[in-house]
Order: C-alpha cells, then sequence, then structure tokens
C-alpha cells in the first residue's frame, strides 16, 4: 500500500474537509432537528461521487462506496448539544472562525469532525483503489445520539437490517485509538407522600424528606469506600477482585463506575402544602461487570430506599422523541458497556495504519492538543459514551474508535477542533480496509459486553 500517496491525498483535500465541517457547523443540528445538516452531507456524498446516497427512516444519512456484501462501516453523529449560556462563547457559535490551525463551533469536536474525515476518508478509499475485493463501505450520519446514543443504530440494525463486519466510530479521541468504554444508564426513583397544610406537617407524610434521605444514600454509593468501615459500599468495589473476580481487570482499564443525581422533581398543592411526591434522577456510569440488573438493585437495596419500602419506585427510563422525520423508536435508556482486546483484528487494523502513517505515538496540532496527547497510550478509551453502546454493547458488532478532535471539547463552549486532525484521520480511515485481517477473529474479540451477562434487552 502507498502510505505516501494517502497522506498527501488526504492533505489536499484538507481545505474542502476544513469547508465541508464549517458548513456543517453553519447549520444548527440539535437532537432531532439535523434535518439541514442530513441533507447537506448528501449533497458533498453525491458530488464526491458516492455509489449510493441514501437517508432512513430514522433520518441516518448513509453514503456507500463499493461493491462487495460485506461491510466496513464508519460512524459520525451529526447532532450536537445546545450552545447553552450565550455569553460564555467569544464567538458566534455557528458562525464562528478559523486560523491555520483550528475551526471554531459547536459540532467541530462533537461531532461533525468526524463526519468530514470519513466522508473524504471513503473518497480516498475510492480514488487509491483501496476498498478490498468482497467488501463495500458505508458512511453513516447518525442521529439522536446526544439525545440517546445508539438508538440511531438499534435501528440501523434492527429496520434497516445492516450488520456491518466492523464500524469504526469518529467520535473524538485525542489522537488516539479507543477499543471501548463504560455504559450508562437512566435511572428515576418515585417516592410517595401524604399532603397537608403547611401549618401543620405532622398531618402529612413529606416526600421531600424522605427523598432527602434517599440522596444521601446515593451520594454515599459513589463516594464511599469498599471495606467493612460502612454500610453502603461504593462502587470502587468493582476494581477489586473480593468483588468483580471475572472482569475486575477490564474495570480498572474503563475506570469505576459512578453516580449522581442529574435532576430533581416533587409535586404539592401550593407552597402552603407538605410536597405529596418527589422523584429524582441518576445518572449512572457502569463499568465492566455490572448490569442494569446489578445497578437497579443497588438503589433498591439502600438503606434509606428500603426504610420507605413501598413508598419508593426505582425504574428505568424509556426514550421515545420523534426523529426529525417523524420517526420513533422507543427504546429504553440503557448504553451497554463494551471493550475489545488490544489484539482483535479491527482494533489492530488501525493501529497498523497509525503506526505505517504516523508512528506509534499521539500527533498533535498546537500546545493545546499537545497538553492533553503527549504521554498516554495510543490504544486507550474514551470516558464519555458513544453509538458503540449498541453497536458492540447490544449486537456485538466489532467497534473501535478514532476521531478529530479532543473529548474535552464536547459540550463547552467556544468548542474548537484542528484541521490537521482531519487530515490524519481522513489518511487513517483510507488505509485501514486493506489492513484488517479477517482470519485473525476469534470467536469473540470482546473483553467484556454487557449483553452477554443476561440482560433481557428489549
Amino acid at each position: 500500500m502507498d502510505y505516501a500517496a494517502i497522506k498527501k491525498a488526504a492533505e489536499e483535500y484538507g481545505p474542502a474537509m476544513t469547508k465541508f465541517l464549517r458548513d456543517m457547523i453553519a447549520i444548527p443540528s440539535e437532537s432531532c432537528e439535523e434535518k439541514g445538516v442530513v441533507y447537506r452531507i448528501k449533497e458533498e456524498m453525491e458530488k464526491l461521487g458516492y455509489d449510493k446516497v441514501e437517508i432512513d427512516g430514522l433520518g441516518n444519512v448513509i453514503g456507500w462506496m463499493g461493491e462487495g456484501d460485506k461491510i466496513i462501516a464508519i460512524d459520525s453523529h451529526i447532532d450536537t448539544v445546545g450552545i447553552g449560556n450565550i455569553n460564555n462563547w467569544e464567538q458566534d457559535p455557528y458562525k464562528g472562525y478559523e486560523t491555520d490551525k483550528i475551526i471554531y463551533g459547536r459540532g467541530g469536536s462533537d461531532q461533525e469532525g468526524g463526519m468530514a474525515s470519513a466522508t473524504y476518508g471513503a473518497k480516498i478509499m475510492k480514488d487509491l483503489g483501496l476498498i478490498p475485493e468482497g467488501y463495500k463501505i458505508m458512511v453513516v450520519g447518525s442521529v439522536q445520539e446526544e439525545d440517546c446514543d445508539g438508538m440511531c443504530w438499534q435501528y440501523i440494525y434492527n429496520v434497516d437490517k445492516i450488520v456491518p463486519e466492523f464500524v469504526i466510530s469518529t467520535e473524538p479521541t485525542d489522537g488516539g485509538i479507543y477499543r471501548g468504554h463504560r455504559g450508562r444508564m437512566e435511572i428515576r426513583v418515585d417516592v410517595k407522600g401524604v399532603s397537608c397544610h403547611g401549618s401543620a406537617p405532622e398531618r402529612g407524610d413529606n416526600a421531600i424528606y424522605k427523598m432527602a434521605d434517599i440522596l444521601q444514600d446515593v451520594r454515599a454509593l459513589n463516594e464511599n469506600p469498599a471495606d467493612d468501615s460502612v454500610e453502603i459500599k461504593g462502587l470502587v468495589k468493582m476494581l477489586d477482585p473480593k468483588y468483580n473476580s471475572e472482569h475486575y481487570e477490564d474495570a480498572r482499564f474503563l475506570g469505576r463506575g459512578t453516580c449522581t443525581t442529574s435532576q430533581i422533581f416533587y409535586t404539592s398543592p401550593s407552597r402552603c402544602a407538605v410536597a405529596d411526591s418527589c422523584a429524582i434522577s441518576i445518572d449512572r456510569r457502569m463499568t465492566a461487570g455490572e448490569t442494569y440488573q446489578s445497578c437497579l438493585k443497588e438503589i433498591e437495596d439502600l438503606p434509606a430506599v428500603k426504610k420507605y419500602g413501598d413508598d419508593v419506585k426505582v425504574s428505568m427510563y424509556w426514550y421515545d422523541r420523534p426523529a426529525w422525520t417523524g420517526e420513533v423508536y422507543k427504546t429504553e435508556c440503557f448504553f451497554p458497556t463494551w471493550i475489545n482486546k488490544e489484539t482483535a483484528p479491527h482494533v489492530q487494523a488501525l493501529i497498523d495504519a497509525h503506526h505505517a502513517l504516523w508512528g506509534d505515538e499521539r500527533l498533535w496540532a498546537d500546545e493545546t492538543a499537545k497538553a492533553k496527547r503527549v504521554g498516554r497510550p495510543l490504544t486507550d478509551k474514551w470516558t464519555f459514551s458513544t453509538n458503540g453502546v449498541s453497536i458492540q454493547g447490544r449486537y456485538g458488532i466489532p467497534c473501535v474508535g478514532f476521531g478529530p478532535g479532543a473529548e474535552s471539547q464536547a459540550h463547552a463552549p467556544n468548542e474548537i477542533t484542528w484541521k490537521q486532525d482531519l487530515v490524519v484521520c481522513a489518511a487513517l480511515y483510507a488505509a485501514v480496509p486493506m489492513l484488517y485481517k479477517p482470519g485473525d477473529k476469534t470467536e469473540s474479540a470482546t473483553s467484556f459486553r454487557q449483553e452477554l451477562t443476561g440482560n433481557d434487552i428489549k
């Protein structure tokens, strides 16, 4: 393979990728409102000579290169979060600016930069004849990830009936190759009370006071150690072989699970009455060895939850928000943990491509990027969650990540990404298919995948 030609092509497409990314940033595209950016991506793919471009029922835009039956997919979610407080931005988040090194604006790192690199990476494959015989390349601009990560791929798998050989996620990786991440779930706790006039609170049963006890226990679950000095053993216990004998090594790689109270709600007849209900949302991050059943049971077993018995209900949220097309794909707010062996062939293909093109250390474009990248291993994991929760976590389709930008820029004001990252990623994507060795696949490339632990996933 002519790696110099791949690098040259990626460099030559650099200005076009920058323009394409700036065009996408200029189109507000929060979850369920991606129509404008979907059609801009479709236009770019058609201009570049993709063999086929389609928009599925959920609104994902999918471009195809090649004629084979086997599929190598490159996924980029194209929805963004909102801009938050506009006063925290130094420039217009949708117009922004560029310098010789960076591009400024909402979605640059998270995650439309990945879409630009993927779109042109497949073009380089076609230009240089890098699509292996029997394969075709699938480039996906997926929707609603920020609302419900992985739901878009549930639709692709279950409704579109598309099952790739493996998937490259273009989520930002700070120059690293990422082979997994923690899972997450969204838990709700509801507490019942009885209202009465605030002048005689003893006549009622204050749901907020009950919830106050539960909140302290949720905090303890996150912060406590795991020794016998505490009644509630903390989530750090999953890093200990005593509590997680089969998966503690993977848990140490991914990081411990966490939980935090993210929202609180109540009902009361008035400001002069005792609250008759209270509810909280819990953001639960899960490491290897944890399942959604075990996470729900941990909350159900908290002393304060047991104390209030039938007045407390612990449940998992569901997601059913309509896509920009009007389609609804209802699913549990459960996003499974996944992790690959470093030796898995789809991971190794990216490692080999990086070594051949760019060496064995992470690259950086300026001092800001360098501060985040130097000294970190080339092969690592994400802190946040991605569409990999469905691709591999639910369905066992091998997934691996390499994408332009930085996790630290995600959801932050004054978001930036680096032009050189776009070039680096496009070149790597173009080289990967020819380096993939399907004959090296074992029965399972997965170290831990929650679906394999008996979860009754809908």
